[in-house]
């Protein structure tokens, strides 16, 4: 089962599609007007979660964009019983020494590489790249074309836009969010807006 049935969501049951080991059944999603997602059928929203675990459905996986929803879901789930599973491009590579946590997305043409570790619920989108003894916090999002070079720390929460440059050893902090094309050669505090070559933080959140 998928949260989810928007284009983010349509991509992850690509990728569950291509393991065999995974019959999937349907989306989940609040809009409850769309009937189907990627020839999946939606089944309803939330307030059917419940039901479906009683029908004897124990896994999930949260495709949700948003950082923030896709970890109260991944929460929610595993409170009414769920596993969540990863979603694993086979067309990503994956060092044998990296350590992933669940409910993980890896996308086509992204590397992970050895010792790194990606924390629950994160994404490393399409084209992205994790280096050696990078430490990925829960429900980040690595958007694509991103390069993180080696001992990279990324904070929970945390957004870096597409095509984001990190050089090596830098620490960003928690639910920080980076925009599009920037080179952060600095590290970062949380709950920051960054942008910029080099990144520089553009405002400081009291918000989240």
């Amino acid at each position: 089962m998928v949260l989810g049935a928007g284009g983010h969501a349509k991509v992850v049951i690509d990728i569950l599609r291509a393991d065999p080991r995974v019959e999937l059944v349907g989306c989940i999603d609040r809009d409850t007007s769309l009937r189907h997602a990627a020839g999946l059928p939606v089944l309803g929203d939330d307030s059917v979660l419940a039901g479906l675990y009683a029908q004897g459905i124990r896994h999930a996986f949260v495709a949700i964009g948003s950082n923030r929803v896709r970890q109260r879901l991944g929460e929610q789930l595993e409170s009414l019983g769920f596993r969540l599973v990863n979603a694993i491009s086979p067309f990503s590579w994956i060092s044998d020494s990296a350590q992933l946590e669940d409910g993980i997305a890896v996308m086509p043409g992204a590397v992970v590489n050895a010792e790194a570790k990606i924390g629950r619920l994160s994404i490393i989108n399409t084209g992205a790249t994790v280096d050696h003894e990078c430490s990925i916090g829960e429900a980040c999002h690595i958007a694509p074309g991103s390069t993180l070079s080696g001992n990279v720390t990324v904070g929970s929460g945390t957004f870096l836009g597409t095509g984001t440059r990190v050089i090596d050893g830098m620490e960003i902090g928690p639910w920080a969010m980076v925009g599009a094309g920037s080179v952060v050669i600095r590290s970062l505090p949380g709950h920051c807006t960054a942008v910029g070559v080099p990144c520089r933080v553009i405002k400081l959140r009291t918000d989240d």
